[in-house]
């Protein structure tokens, strides 16, 4: 994977170059580029970004706020280690706010946002047939985001994504290291459930997806 392709984003999108940097590096993390212990250098980051280390450096100040990334004994940033009691903690966090997300959302999905949903989710599947870890990760997420948006969740989905923020890097090493074929997929019984408008259903499903996906990781993996 080149440069360009794991900072794809256009920095026209953005008002400021310091904003450009900040969504592109939290990019970068959601999708598995920087792995659990990977230290990160700014000058590096700015070379790569084609800019100047200022907003690298503010970039990842906001995502060491954020906790997606942590400033080690030696000063250098670097992407947390997971440990079996943080990552249960966070799985808990999860259930908790994406089950109150998904069920916000649920009086907002019409046939059209349905249909958005099993598009998606038809991604996400073709992802696990194909073993492309970088497309699944890209469409699990759309997939779970595109639903939480429909209620308008603002607080809570900041610290959604901050939790993601905070997995999405050990997720992608275990992918790496012992393939998607036993992943669990509950979109099938989520989707059912939105349309049926049955609230109980949406949250087990939602439940499940979680523990299923995060459940699933040994504490030998974490090490």
């Amino acid at each position: 994977m080149t440069a360009a392709q794991e900072f794809k984003l256009p920095q026209e999108s953005y008002r400021t170059t310091q904003e450009r940097v900040y969504f592109q590096v939290r990019d970068a993390i959601l999708r598995g580029k920087f792995l659990p212990g990977c230290a990160i250098t700014i000058r590096g980051l700015a070379a790569e970004l084609n800019c100047s280390p200022m907003p690298v450096r503010e970039a990842l100040r906001r995502l060491t706020s954020e906790r997606a990334l942590e400033v080690s004994d030696t000063r250098r940033v670097k992407v947390p280690t997971m440990t079996p009691d943080k990552l249960s903690e966070i799985c808990a966090a999860r259930v908790a706010l994406e089950c109150q997300a998904a069920e916000q959302a649920l009086p907002f999905v019409g046939d059209e946002e349905l249909q958005q949903l099993r598009r998606l989710d038809e991604d996400v599947t073709a992802a696990l047939t194909e073993g492309d870890i970088e497309a699944y990760v890209t469409a699990n997420l759309e997939f779970h985001f595109t639903l939480y948006r429909l209620g308008q969740p603002h607080i809570i989905l900041s610290l959604i994504e901050s939790l993601w923020l905070q997995t999405a890097p050990l997720q992608h090493l275990v992918f790496q290291r012992f393939g998607m074929q036993e992943l669990p997929d509950r979109h099938q019984d989520l989707l059912e459930a939105i349309g049926a408008g049955d609230a109980g259903r949406v949250r087990t499903a939602i439940r499940q997806d979680i523990e299923e996906g995060l459940g699933s990781i040994s504490a030998e993996e974490l090490l």
